[in-house]
């Protein structure tokens, strides 16, 4: 499983701050005005070559009678309880407030490590007021700014050394790819689970939301070897108003991260929306391997050119990765299911491709030499060699004189011909250019 990391605390201590800092961007709203954030926000970051998940949680509000205060108290207990690691924010500025005390009673009764974060240390003058926050329980205190971002190194040391060692099932250890499938409540993920497997492994119900967990089946027919994993739906943040389905999303966000390909179903009838998108990001994000299967299809009126004209306007709101296989379905009618699952697997095999050095130099070196990069403040861009760096997916590194100049729109471009020329159709890539 891979590690979550939850931000929690009162309102306005700075949460949002860290959680911007920590995932390098600028995604929750950071204001002086107290409950600013009411969703969760999810992000990724990393340190020291750990990769791990971050959860902004709302200011935590006891014995409130805001509904909104409420549902945030539910989701913050929620994400106690589902993260691995837990930081208690509290402001530096200010004395312990009777709300800093109900919420570390809370956090005393969790058996997660929970780092007591003082925010707001700016200066050395103050690294001292850090010490009276010994007196909320925990043993674990960092003084940090988490505007200038100072005290932070010392903190992600500490959570990433205490970090769970990762479950690996028994068929992970023989290298058998994960292939999750994921989407919305009600698009029938549970449906083509039991009809890959012959039995009804998954509760299938009208009701969205029926699946509350992860389920991992080991499939094994017809040449194809893999581990199924049927997730919980994905709501839009303002529509998950029940605890547990809460708990089901951060479920099934982790059985993103930890696969190695998403099986995206859509509903066709409700077309490729907003949350579909939203989906579609978060797995181009964590670089998983992704076929988007629309469902449903017997249901759509059709007209000559209806397929076609769906396929181009999902390919539109998912540019500029749009090299991805899209396989319509009707799971009750049992058409293309394998044709979904075979792609997938295929997927994996792109994904895992390797391209030596000197194939790579040979197709591309004459490509940069007929195309190459536009010069910038007069500088003229010269690339010497490209090679595919060991990750697990498939990344890319260009040596050339000014790797600081390279355009955006260039490394579209490169990454177009690489996917021209080489088997990539569903897997996300990166591409670094370095000084040489």
């Amino acid at each position: 499983m891979s590690n979550i990391v939850a931000i929690v605390g009162r309102p306005n201590v700075g949460k949002s701050t860290l959680f911007n800092r920590l995932t390098g961007k600028r995604e929750a709203i950071v204001d002086p005005t107290s409950g600013v954030t009411r969703d969760r926000h999810y992000g990724k970051s990393d340190w020291n070559g750990i990769t791990f998940s971050v959860i902004d949680t709302g200011g935590y509000v006891d014995k409130s009678d805001d509904v909104f205060e409420s549902e945030i108290n539910k989701q913050v207990q929620l994400a106690i309880d589902e993260s691995d690691a837990i930081l208690f924010m509290v402001d530096a500025r200010e004395e312990i407030t009777g709300m800093d005390s109900d919420l570390a009673f809370l956090l005393r009764r969790s058996s997660k490590p929970v780092y007591v974060v003082v925010n707001k240390i700016d200066s050395n003058k103050q690294v001292n007021d850090i010490n009276e926050f010994y007196s909320l329980g925990f043993e674990k205190l960092f003084g940090i700014s988490a505007m200038s971002g100072s005290g932070t190194g010392d903190l992600l040391d500490e959570v990433v050394a205490n970090f769970p060692q990762e479950e690996v099932l028994e068929e992970d250890k023989e290298g058998l790819p994960r292939i999750a499938i994921v989407g919305r409540p009600n698009a029938g993920k549970s449906s083509l689970i039991n009809v890959l497997l012959g039995n009804d492994r998954a509760i299938v119900t009208p009701v969205p939301g029926t699946t509350r967990d992860s389920l991992n089946s080991h499939y094994k027919y017809f040449g194809l070897d893999f581990i199924l994993v049927d997730t919980a739906g994905i709501r839009k943040k303002s529509k998950v108003n029940e605890n547990i389905e809460f708990y089901s999303v951060m479920r099934a966000i982790r059985s993103i991260e930890t696969s190695d390909v998403c099986i995206l179903m859509v509903d066709a009838e409700r077309g490729f929306e907003t949350q579909d998108l939203n989906i579609f990001s978060l797995i181009e994000k964590n670089h998983k391997g992704v076929v988007i299967l629309v469902n449903k299809w017997d249901l759509v009126e059709k007209e000559t050119n209806t397929h076609k004209l769906f396929e181009n306007f999902i390919c539109e709101r998912i540019a500029p990765f749009s090299d991805v296989p899209i396989v319509f379905t009707s799971v009750i009618n049992k058409q293309r299911i394998f044709k979904a699952v075979e792609t997938a697997v295929e997927v994996f095999k792109h994904r895992t491709t390797r391209i030596s050095t000197a194939q790579l130099n040979n197709t591309l070196l004459p490509i940069l030499e007929e195309t190459p990069p536009p010069a910038v403040k007069g500088k003229y861009i010269k690339v010497k060699y490209v090679t595919q760096l060991p990750t697990v997916y498939p990344s890319f590194v260009f040596f050339c004189n000014h790797p600081q100049y390279i355009l955006e729109s260039y490394k579209r471009f490169l990454e177009n011909k690489i996917r021209e020329n080489f088997s990539f159709s569903g897997v996300p890539m990166e591409i670094y250019f370095r000084q040489k």
